[in-house]
């Protein structure tokens, strides 16, 4: 499932074929995903101008005059940019182009989980949205901090993996990136979140961004089916310490890495280094 990184990635490949230029027309193809597709998006869209590409969590939103296009990846969901001359007939799984001037920005979804949604500028900023309004803050800001991650989970008695996939304290720390950033912080991700210190949620916060930063760097992780907008893979899945390394020799002190179940995901941790 693409997560922060591979959705930060999506952005960076975009942005610099679509920003400043206008959508000359809009093909949807499938009028339902995980929620209804607008069935006048191609009418809103038609002749406007794609001011900024931004990236909310695990959300890209494309701002123009009418107001903004919101799209989720889901789970198998791409966005590819193809110059309109290369751009192949659209595939099964083909849900939705963009189509510029020069380029046509195409939405792949095999599962159909994700999203592409509209808020207009009369209902107010897009971070207003429902999807949006709720979510914690970017792990790249000043705002996410050990001492937000602390004041946030005291009294809390779930998991410390389990606070951190929610989504509520730092967005885009999913499941890859919530052991691995456990990993490297050294902290058990069975730990009670109220009884994490201030000191190791301030390591775990450095940390959080350290992983994901590194995997940004790395193209994402390339598990089953995310490519990037140039349909490249990513490859920070060979980079990882724990994550599916089940019975692997830990990196860094050569002990097992150990696999559990929590909240039906896997968790991948070593028991010497993470305690």
């Amino acid at each position: 499932m693409p997560e922060l990184p591979e959705v930060e990635v999506t952005k960076r490949g975009i942005e610099p074929y679509i920003t400043g230029r206008r959508v000359e027309r809009v093909d949807v193809r499938t009028l339902m995903l995980r929620w209804p597709v607008p069935p006048d998006l191609a009418r809103m869209l038609a002749r406007q101008a794609v001011h900024r590409v931004e990236r909310r969590g695990k959300y890209l939103l494309f701002e123009t005059d009418a107001g903004w296009f919101i799209v989720h990846l889901g789970m198998t969901g791409t966005l590819r940019v193809w110059p309109r001359e290369q751009a192949l007939a659209p595939a099964k799984h083909d849900h939705i182009d963009w189509v510029f001037d020069e380029f046509v920005l195409r939405y792949r979804d095999p599962r159909r989980f994700g999203a592409v949604l509209w808020h207009a500028r009369a209902d107010g900023d897009v971070r207003a949205h429902p999807l949006l309004v709720s979510l914690g803050v970017e792990p790249f800001t000043d705002e996410f901090s050990g001492e937000l991650i602390f004041r946030c989970t005291r009294g809390r008695t779930a998991s410390i993996k389990q606070v951190l996939l929610a989504g509520t304290i730092v967005v885009g720390v999913g499941n890859i990136y919530a052991s691995e950033s456990l990993f490297r912080a050294g902290i058990r991700p069975t730990t009670p979140a109220g009884r994490v210190s201030l000191a190791r949620c301030e390591r775990l916060a450095d940390e959080v961004r350290a992983t994901l930063a590194a995997a940004i760097e790395r193209g994402g992780s390339t598990l089953r089916d995310f490519v990037g907008s140039d349909g490249a893979s990513g490859y920070f899945q060979l980079d990882c310490f724990v994550y599916d390394r089940a019975g692997q020799p830990c990196r860094v002190c050569g002990g097992p890495i150990r696999q559990i179940v929590q909240g039906q995901r896997s968790t991948y941790y070593c028991a010497h280094c993470q305690r």
